[in-house]
């Protein structure tokens, strides 16, 4: 599955930068950090990463789409929806 992540952190709404050292997203704001999938595992972020399908067109575009279906992540109906 090809998927995409809003990196705005679910505690504040604080952008959330992808640290490549530490193979994580973590919030500079309050120190919240998620996954490489968008999994809070550290908090205060109470919800992980939105999520969106994610393809590439004929141009080479990058198209995002609504994640409407299940969050495989928590096995939940997807909070953002």
């Amino acid at each position: 599955e090809s998927y995409g992540l809003n990196a705005v952190c679910t505690h504040l709404g604080c952008v959330v930068p992808w640290s490549a050292p530490n193979n994580k997203f973590m919030c500079p704001c309050h120190g919240s950090q998620y996954s490489a999938e968008g999994a809070v595992v550290r908090g205060p972020a109470p919800l992980p990463l939105a999520l969106a399908h994610c393809e590439t067109d004929a141009s080479g575009a990058i198209i995002f789409k609504p994640w409407t279906e299940i969050d495989f992540r928590t096995e939940k109906k997807a909070w953002w929806n």
